[in-house]
């Protein structure tokens, strides 16, 4: 594998992975499920076999995961204990570093949208609560009516106190310069204490990409999540191994023995190799390269 600072020039043969979120197997709704990562991973493979960059590929993508109502992540996030939504965002481009997040934000359709103004305005990567809003405001983001973001399926849950694992969304994806980029968002945990804040939003925990290794989006137990720095460990491990499958597999050890949770996580590579791993019973993912003219739903 090429060291850090040697990564070649070359075109790369562009990627993307998408992911729904780790966490029970539904008794029904799968065709949901793969519709949801269909699409999205349509979206941002649209991006880049048009030749666009990275970054705009999964934040076209996890926009489309945020507006279908049946994933954890903008429309449809669940609720917090007060029954309010607040949600958590991440993005990242792996040439610079570069990244931006918003935490516990209400009143946003696409939280991923406004964390990719975090990263475009350069100036903090991190906006919280009624700070993000009003970034936000000055952006020319328009915030929503919040009860646009409640479904009845999220209404029912929560009036009958079920508990959920934590579901998120994400995508990562390399383009045709080599530049490699990932992006994470989530309602959080159900029944959460608001303003909680999870590993979706912390740089290196729920999300990381560095072009000369690779990318990562992590799902599941956040809290787990963050105290083993999941997605940047991960990328340790891809560094070491050059093997996206090792790298992913090794990353669910680590959170089960040292992070006492579970979850899952996706990852390309600087080649565009393609890999995830999950210690729950289901994790929606699909992938596209032009090898395969049709999306990959391996579930």
């Amino acid at each position: 594998m090429a060291p850090a600072s040697g990564r070649s020039s070359s075109a790369r043969v562009p990627s993307i992975v998408v992911h729904g979120g780790a966490g029970a197997d539904p008794l029904e709704g799968r065709d949901e499920l793969r519709d949801g990562v269909r699409a999205a991973v349509d979206a941002g493979w649209h991006v880049l076999a048009s030749g666009g960059a990275a970054l705009d590929a999964i934040e076209r993508a996890v926009t489309v995961l945020e507006d279908h109502p049946r994933f954890n992540a903008g429309r449809g996030s669940v609720l917090t204990s007060a029954g309010t939504v607040e949600m958590d965002a991440s993005i990242m481009e792996g040439d610079r570093l570069e990244c931006g997040a918003v935490a516990a934000v209400p009143r946003i359709a696409n939280p991923i949208s406004l964390a990719r103004k975090v990263l475009d305005s350069r100036g903090h990567v991190l906006l919280v609560g009624e700070g993000a809003l009003a970034f936000a405001r000055r952006v020319g983001i328009v915030e929503c009516d919040p009860e646009a973001l409640v479904t009845d399926r999220q209404r029912r849950r929560h009036a009958a106190a079920l508990a959920q694992l934590p579901g998120t969304v994400g995508a990562v994806a390399l383009d045709r310069h080599g530049t490699v980029a990932a992006a994470t968002s989530t309602g959080g945990m159900s029944g959460k204490l608001p303003g909680r804040v999870g590993d979706s939003a912390v740089i290196g925990a729920g999300t990381y990409a560095d072009s000369s290794i690779g990318g990562v989006s992590c799902t599941g137990d956040g809290e787990a999540i963050m105290r083993v720095v999941l997605a940047r460990r991960t990328l340790e491990y891809l560094k070491d191994a050059d093997d996206p499958e090792y790298a992913a597999t090794v990353a669910m050890d680590l959170l089960r023995d040292e992070g006492r949770g579970t979850g899952g996580l996706i990852v390309i590579d600087w080649r565009g190799r393609i890999a995830w791993a999950h210690s729950t019973p289901l994790m929606p993912v699909a992938w596209r390269s032009p090898a395969h003219p049709e999306p990959v739903i391996p579930f």
